[in-house]
């Protein structure tokens, strides 16, 4: 039976990553946080006080010393992201990236480098990805797109359990406003905006459990793979 390539892209807080991994985990399928990827590069630059400029000298240098992978994690079925051979989690859900991820995630330069990983690693399917842009860029000819959507104030309230979790709490008003700053710089950037794809599944989260959206996306997964796996007619 053939595997299929599943993009789940969607606005900060709408719950994609944890459905993303969840319905890879059901599928038996490798599950891919591209999120993680931009975190991470976002980190290193942070730490190497390397400035956001695009296809500068420093900014060019920096990115052939960051190298990314990703390995079992403490469960069955996760992956979890390696920067230069070191756990990058949890670190790299700190406020700080948070802040920073979206410009990082503008510049050209990093964008390139991470849709060629991510192109790679998602090339030959069985795969569920996760972002702003898989279905629109980085595989426009997935055979299931999914786009998630949620009131700010909703996405507000799960992002700030989850970095509770962490033992950090900026605080509601911060948490919010930042979400807001990265939806308007994630929807403008010049390359590969967030936006819906013309044939994605929009889904919207407000108002329905984590049960229910995770259900919704296997049903339609399922469906695809039947589909792929008809015989020609």
């Amino acid at each position: 039976m053939s595997q299929i390539t599943i993009a789940i892209d969607g606005y900060a807080g709408t719950g994609k990553s944890s459905t993303a991994k969840a319905v890879a985990k059901a599928l038996g399928y490798t599950y891919i946080d591209t999120g993680a990827m931009y975190r991470a590069v976002t980190m290193y630059l942070l730490d190497h006080n390397i400035p956001f400029e695009d296809n500068s000298p420093a900014l060019l240098a920096a990115l052939d010393q960051i190298h990314l992978d990703f390995r079992p994690g403490k469960q069955v079925g996760d992956l979890e992201i390696y920067l230069n051979d070191a756990p990058a989690e949890p670190a790299i859900r700190d406020p700080r990236i948070s802040k920073a991820v979206s410009p990082v995630a503008a510049l050209t330069a990093v964008r390139n480098l991470m849709v060629a990983q991510q192109r790679r690693i998602g090339e030959h399917g069985g795969v569920v990805m996760d972002g702003r842009d898989i279905g629109t860029y980085v595989f426009p000819h997935a055979d299931l797109k999914v786009f998630m959507t949620a009131s700010v104030d909703i996405r507000t309230q799960r992002r700030q359990a989850e970095l509770a979790l962490s033992g950090i709490d900026p605080g509601f008003e911060e948490i919010q406003a930042n979400l807001q700053e990265r939806d308007k710089i994630d929807s403008t950037r010049a390359m590969a905006p967030l936006k819906q794809a013309s044939d994605a599944v929009l889904i919207d989260s407000s108002g329905i459990s984590f049960e229910e959206q995770v259900k919704t996306v296997i049903q339609l997964a399922e469906s695809r793979i039947q589909q792929n796996n008809l015989p020609p007619q």
